[in-house]
């Protein structure tokens, strides 16, 4: 089942960032046409994020419906007009609504907590603790709010880099064709906007530490 639906997915077309605009400004118009390529066309992240968390083929086809609604609900409050890009718009709700999932389904037993994810995250780690205080809580939200920023003060073609590279696993000769750039030119832009972003937060950072 899981084979079948990544083959699946291996033939959404990739939308060029002109053409993806065009899409968004006719589902604002209520063309629901549009609204469903666009999500057919982010089914992709959807999956990507889901066997991240290295599960069994039956709780991963689980958080990919989970991922979906996610997805759904994302594109409903999502504003094309602001220049924020949609994949990291949604990863956060898309994460979001696959924790929720994943709670419940652990405190039904359903599933080991000390499973890794395929970054070699242990899975009971990323679920909040029961001794994690509200405080820690609040700062890991702010932390997340904080990187989602600085990625949107970003230059468009730096931002579209690190979405692409760092959200939706696409590689640099694919970023160099929908950019038309080199994939030179991709791996000095991923160097800057990650240089910005470690700028942008190390104020930050250093506030959180002193309180």
């Amino acid at each position: 089942m899981l084979q079948k639906y990544l083959e699946e997915l291996r033939k959404t077309k990739l939308l060029q960032p002109d053409e993806e605009y065009s899409l968004w400004e006719k589902t604002r118009a209520g063309d629901t046409e549009a609204h469903r390529k666009l999500m057919t066309s982010y089914q992709p992240l959807v999956f990507k994020i889901a066997i991240s968390f290295a599960l069994p083929e039956a709780e991963t086809m689980e958080l990919i419906q989970e991922g979906m609604v996610g997805l759904l609900e994302a594109a409903g409050n999502y504003d094309n007009t602001r220049g924020v890009a949609f994949s990291i718009f949604a990863s956060y709700r898309i994460k979001g609504c696959m924790m929720d999932f994943l709670k419940k389904i652990s405190w039904k037993g359903r599933l080991y907590l000390e499973g890794e994810t395929t970054s070699g995250v242990i899975l009971g780690d990323t679920l909040v603790s029961a001794d994690t205080s509200p405080l820690e809580i609040v700062e890991q939200q702010m932390l997340q709010e904080k990187v989602a920023l600085a990625i949107e003060r970003l230059p468009q073609k730096e931002q579209m880099v690190l979405t692409g590279i760092y959200l939706e696993d696409k590689t640099a000769k694919t970023l160099a064709d929908a950019i038309d750039i080199s994939p030179g030119h991709v791996y000095r832009l991923q160097k800057q906007g990650v240089r910005r972003v470690r700028s942008m937060l190390s104020k930050f950072i250093h506030e959180l530490n002193k309180e």
